[in-house]
Formats: structure tokens, C-alpha cells, sequence
């Protein structure tokens, strides 16, 4: 058996770990991250904005389910369901159950979900700003591509 210096160990795990390659297993986070409700909980965990009924204090902290709720317009509740879960699962959320009456479920960003949050709020605030722009070039893509053009 041959010995592999430190420098062939990490240079190793970097090719272990690469997204390009079809069967690394960082796809399915890749693929599980740029789900658009994975990055809004991330957002609204790591105390974005996230609309007049939740405090967008910009401080990270716990958010209840119907808070997170009404901060993602549009999700449904088996989606945010599924979406909390798969968070937990990987590590980015926890969930706190406090016995009261009713039970108190708040979800809250790890640690490591929140090293993944300035990168997320970072694709957010890109959209949001860009959203003019990528709009127009639609318009004008699909004005040059009418029905019956050749591609």
C-alpha cells in the first residue's frame, strides 16, 4: 500500500468533491441548493427582509412555521414542509419544539446554514436588482424569435 503525502491527500479530496464530475456526491446538495425555497428560508432565516408580518431586523434568528409562511409568498404549506426537512436533514436548520399549549415549533439557521446565507441573500439582492434588466432581455430575445423563425 502507498503512502500519500498531505498535499496528495487534499488534492485528492478536492477531485472527490467535484460538482462537474456525474457522480460526486456534492451534486445532490448543489441541485437541493438552488431550489428557489431553499435560498428564501435561508433568507428569511438569516433575518432578511421578509415582509411586513416577520421582522426583517437583519439579525438572524428563530422564525416560527406560519411565520415563515407568510414571509414566502406563494410557497405551499407541503412545500415549506418538505423545504424545512430537507434543511434539517442537511444540516442548515434546526427545529425546537416547545411543549406549550399549542406546541411551539421555530425553525432557526445553523451555523452552517448561516455560512451559506451571505451568498444566498447575495443571489437575492442580485435578482431583485437585475430583475429590469433580465426582463428586457426576454422581451427582446423573444421578439427576435417569433413564431415560424428558423433557430
Amino acid at each position: 500500500m502507498a503512502t500519500t503525502t498531505a498535499a496528495q491527500q487534499r488534492q485528492q479530496a478536492r477531485v472527490a468533491y467535484d460538482a462537474f464530475l456525474a457522480a460526486c456526491p456534492s451534486r445532490q446538495l448543489f441541485d437541493r441548493l438552488s431550489d428557489k425555497w431553499v435560498g428564501l428560508v435561508l433568507c428569511a432565516l438569516g433575518g432578511g427582509t421578509a415582509g411586513p408580518d416577520v421582522a426583517g431586523s437583519g439579525v438572524p434568528g428563530p422564525l416560527s412555521w406560519s411565520e415563515l409562511a407568510r414571509a414566502l409568498a406563494g410557497v405551499s404549506p407541503k412545500m415549506l414542509t418538505q423545504t424545512l426537512r430537507s434543511l434539517e436533514r442537511d444540516g442548515l436548520v434546526s427545529r425546537t419544539v416547545t411543549p406549550t399549549v399549542p406546541v411551539t415549533v421555530t425553525y432557526e439557521a445553523t451555523e452552517l446554514g448561516l455560512s451559506l446565507h451571505t451568498m444566498v441573500r447575495g443571489m437575492k439582492s442580485w435578482a431583485e436588482t437585475h430583475m429590469d434588466d433580465v426582463l428586457a432581455a426576454r422581451a427582446e430575445h423573444d421578439a427576435r424569435d417569433l413564431p415560424g423563425s428558423a433557430p
